[in-house]
């Protein structure tokens, strides 16, 4: 099996929950390569994520959005990148359902940019396109198999229906252009660095001031989950030994119904989960179940390395160390948080976006107004 040796790595959402695990592996195991890490510091963004690696010699971190394709071009010429590993997305499901419009700008336009910038330029011999579980949909509640990289795809929320269109376009440049394209579909990752929107870090910040975990439905959904550094081992084989052309699911067959979650946290904070959590309203739709089988990229030579015990403890054990990592998180704490970003990095959800939009709009004189 050949091995890709890159040299210069574009990584978008790099300051991100994932992608920062990645970029801090990538320094840490190859001094060689030099890593330009881009990200627009959105909501879900921490530039602290990327402490280990901010002293190296080969990093380097530009702020920016990958909508802007001035600068996508001027970074891929100027920095001679040969490879893009691009995670930079809108991704919680529950925004999905408020604020769309914006996962369609984030999810498919900006990797439209991001492809059409490898198009002029010419000198990409990786595009690495990250994409999530969800596109395939629902799995059948006695599926024993799971979905693998040829199903069909059938996303079925705003969130994932753009990450499968990006996945789209991203397929038609490798035909129509011969682009070197890989994808990735992962299951739900956990660990240090994740903003609190997400199920298991909002569920640790409650436990931690003693609030209850709000569960949407009757908990019975099933997730798999793997830890931030298996899935960051995961990336690091897929760039060196991923065949271009080719998908790769990056899963468990472990799976986890969101209430045994909650449960396992109650477990380790000493709650009782009788009295510690509480049935909410659902989502507008909620998958039922994610199940990938992972053997092709188990035959690359990845493995599950940490079980959820263990990272679940590790995960927790951060948490308590750096409780005020992301600021005041209280509006991704809610049951169902609407996270936005506003100028000046201060975080609202959108039922105070709403309380602000009620303005007092200009009247003309014949009464009309000026909008």
């Amino acid at each position: 099996m050949a091995t890709y040796k890159p040299r210069n790595i574009l990584i978008t959402g790099a300051a991100g929950f994932i992608a920062s695990h990645v970029t801090n592996r990538l320094i840490r195991n190859y001094p060689d390569y030099k890593i330009v890490a881009l990200d627009k510091l959105d909501y879900c963004s921490n530039l602290k994520n990327l402490n280990p690696s901010k002293s190296s010699p080969n990093f380097k971190f530009v702020e920016g959005d990958i909508g802007s394709a001035d600068l996508v071009n001027y970074l891929l010429f100027t920095e001679s990148i040969d490879t893009i590993m691009h995670f930079a997305a809108q991704t919680h499901v529950d925004n999905s359902f408020g604020n769309s419009f914006e996962f369609t700008k984030n999810n498919i336009y900006g990797t439209h940019v991001l492809l059409e910038a490898c198009k002029v330029t010419g000198q990409i011999r990786r595009f690495i396109h990250v994409s999530t579980d969800e596109v395939y949909g629902e799995t059948d509640e006695d599926a024993i198999v799971g979905n693998h990289e040829a199903s069909q795809l059938l996303p079925s929320n705003p969130y994932s229906a753009t990450k499968a269109g990006a996945e789209m376009l991203v397929m038609a440049y490798g035909r129509s252009y011969g682009l070197p394209v890989i994808t990735t579909r992962g299951n739900n990752v956990y660990g240090p660095n994740q903003f609190p929107e997400k199920l298991i870090p909002k569920f640790i910040l409650l436990a931690m001031r003693g609030m209850v975990l709000p569960i949407h439905g009757d908990g019975s959904n099933v997730r798999s989950y793997l830890y931030c550094e298996d899935v960051a081992e995961a990336f690091e084989v897929i760039l060196h030994r991923g065949e271009v052309g080719h998908v790769y699911n990056i899963g468990t067959k472990k799976e986890r119904r969101v209430i045994d979650v909650a449960k396992d946290i109650c477990k380790l904070f000493l709650m009782d989960p009788e009295k510690s959590i509480e049935f909410v309203e659902n989502r507008p739709f909620n998958d039922q179940r994610y199940f990938l089988d992972d053997q092709k990229l188990k035959n690359l030579g990845w493995s599950e390395r940490v079980i959820w015990e263990e990272g679940l403890k590790k995960t927790i054990d951060w948490y308590t160390k750096h409780p005020n990592w992301w600021g005041d998180v209280s509006g991704a704490l809610l049951p169902h948080p609407r996270m936005l970003m506003i100028p000046g990095g201060r975080h609202f959800d959108f039922e105070e976006q709403n309380r602000m939009s009620h303005v007092n709009v200009p009247k003309l004189p014949n009464g009309k107004s000026k909008l």
